[in-house]
Parts: structure tokens; C-alpha cells; sequence
């Protein structure tokens, strides 16, 4: 049996979200430097919790409340679209 398939999904499934919300924080507080850095330097996802926690000064409740509010706009512009 080959795991490379399966090592490679679950490298993505690691990386595509401290990726996608370390680039969407660093572009909210215009740390431009950091956004270049993150988006073309793949460190599976050790810079960007570095930068996470170290630099944007993020706690995991701060994560946790950022995702909800994404989640509940998300959910409401499905509303309006579906309507």
C-alpha cells in the first residue's frame, strides 16, 4: 500500500488553514512584509503560527471567535443569495 496520497491530504489539511487565516490576518492589519513572506514561503504552516501567535498576538479564543464571525456572515449571505 502507498501512502503518499494520504500523507499529502493530510499535509494539506494541515497547512490550507493556518495558511489561509494567517494570509487573511496579515492582510486585515496591512503587515504587507508578512503577507509576501506567508504566501510564498511554505513551512507547513510553522511560520504562519509563529506569525499567528507571536507577531498578530493571536490566543486561540481569538481564532476560535474570528472563525464564528466568518462563519455566521458566511451563513448569511447564503441566505441572501438563496432568497
Amino acid at each position: 500500500m502507498q501512502y503518499g496520497p494520504l500523507i499529502s491530504l493530510l499535509i494539506i489539511l494541515w497547512v490550507l488553514p493556518w495558511k489561509g487565516y494567517a494570509l487573511w490576518t496579515a492582510a486585515k492589519r496591512s503587515h504587507k512584509v508578512w503577507f509576501i513572506a506567508l504566501l510564498i514561503l511554505n513551512t507547513f504552516a510553522i511560520l504562519d503560527i509563529f506569525y499567528l501567535f507571536y507577531i498578530a498576538k493571536k490566543q486561540i479564543k481569538d481564532i476560535k471567535h474570528d472563525l464564528k464571525g466568518t462563519a455566521k456572515k458566511l451563513e448569511h449571505d447564503v441566505e441572501k443569495v438563496t432568497k
